[in-house]
């Protein structure tokens, strides 16, 4: 009872301000004022505030509300996680397999031994003495560096 008393003495208040206001021709400040005046008026119409001072001071709709931070919560945290995993577990599982299955049979010998080709020179010289730092370059040339 209170509440609606108390919401419709701030309508009435704004009301006045807004006439105050189109006295001296701000019409369009008026006009607002009125309009945000007549929200309270029509919440308390409506049922709303009954509805909210209901809810205020029920312990059981406390309750509601901490059920749904704890459901928040725990949502939020389980998508964290899910992204420090790097996906689902459908998604984790195709790229396990995608893995398994790049690998090929033959790539289980070592490929640091020595070479085949025959050519006992180093890389570095077999390439040319430029070539070393060419991908560096190239990143550093990429980043603008």
């Amino acid at each position: 009872m209170i509440a609606e008393t108390v919401c419709s003495a701030v309508a009435v208040a704004g009301l006045g301000i807004a006439a105050v206001n189109a006295y001296r021709r701000r019409f369009l400040s008026a006009a607002r004022i009125a309009a945000y005046s007549l929200v309270p008026l029509g919440l308390v119409m409506t049922g709303v505030i009954e509805w909210l001072a209901d809810t205020a001071f029920s312990p059981t709709a406390w309750a509601g509300f901490g059920v749904l931070g704890l459901a928040w919560a725990l949502f939020a945290t389980t998508r964290r996680v899910e992204r420090r995993r790097g996906g689902t577990r459908k998604e984790r599982r195709a790229a396990a397999a995608a893995q398994r299955d790049a690998v090929a049979p033959q790539a289980a010998a070592p490929s640091l031994g020595p070479s085949t080709r025959g050519d006992s020179r180093p890389r570095s010289a077999a390439r040319g003495e430029g070539d070393d730092f060419s991908d560096i370059e190239a990143i550093l040339k990429k980043h603008g560096i």
